[in-house]
């Protein structure tokens, strides 16, 4: 049995010396053995960036052991859907075996009476095209007066950990980002009051169970790009508050002052790790 500080060391050189970025000068690889099932487009290669700080979220924070067994929340945005190829991926070359259930919670917002399809076969499909099983579950009943996001994102999250220990699982695997925490951070600050964030990893109910975010160090277009190798689409939030939230509102102001200062996204998440605590009332 690999010992977990074993297992993360040889994991993390798998991860930073294995993969090389698909360009014109580094040509696709070979067309995979015939006893595997071809994927619907072959997988992309991680550029060099991106794994490297991928596998330095995984070992900064000891995301993964041996034997672990994740579930994936997959909504159907491209953050959730990368998440699952990248886990599924590293999970063929890791000297550490892991589990993976993806699971999708529907919200039930979609009718028959709507033009568009099912989103909640429209993510099955999406996992399909990954080769990977993808379990959907109906969202526990909210009443409509009662929608709003703070109130589907806590009943989700209720769902999920009911989820987890249903399949046994010991760690919930989300698709957030380094977007996601700085934007975190600044909607506590403007309408909380207080100087908090997401983990990249957080233990919860006395260390039994283990939310993970393994593309913590990762931007948002990085992550689009991912998707558009692995021709993934997102799939569409039919929720009419999409769009238009404190969260939207905090992305246009952080957007607005990342063009005016050059290097601000970068010193604002690097100041999470570095406060001066004698310097603060």
């Amino acid at each position: 049995m690999v010992t977990d500080f074993t297992a993360f060391f040889v994991f993390s050189c798998c991860i930073f010396q294995n993969l090389q970025y698909l360009s014109p000068q580094n040509p696709k690889p070979k067309t995979q053995t015939a006893h595997r099932k071809p994927h619907t487009a072959p997988p992309p290669m991680l550029p060099p960036g991106i794994n490297k700080r991928i596998g330095k979220a995984m070992h900064d924070h000891s995301m993964l052991a041996d034997g672990d067994r994740v579930l994936v929340a997959v909504s159907g945005g491209i953050d959730s859907l990368v998440l699952a190829w990248l886990l599924q991926h590293w999970q063929k070359k890791a000297p550490i075996h892991y589990t993976l259930f993806a699971v999708h919670i529907d919200m039930g917002i979609w009718n028959a009476e709507m033009e568009v399809e099912n989103p909640a076969e429209m993510v099955k499909k999406r996992m399909q095209q990954l080769d990977m099983d993808l379990h959907l579950e109906k969202s526990l009943d909210l009443e409509e007066a009662e929608r709003d996001c703070f109130a589907c994102s806590k009943l989700r999250r209720k769902q999920l950990f009911d989820l987890a220990r249903r399949y046994k699982c010991n760690k919930i695997a989300f698709g957030h980002h380094r977007d996601d925490m700085l934007e975190t951070l600044f909607l506590n600050m403007f309408y909380s009051g207080n100087i908090s964030t997401m983990l990249p990893k957080q233990d919860l109910f006395s260390g039994k169970l283990s939310l993970i975010r393994p593309l913590a160090y990762v931007e948002k277009a990085e992550i689009e790009f991912l998707g558009e190798e692995l021709s993934l689409s997102p799939v569409a939030n039919l929720c009419p508050l999409a769009g238009d939230t404190r969260r939207e509102e905090v992305n246009t102001v952080l957007q607005e002052i990342y063009q005016r200062i050059p290097g601000a996204k970068a010193s604002f998440f690097a100041s999470m790790t570095n406060i001066r605590e004698e310097y603060m009332p």
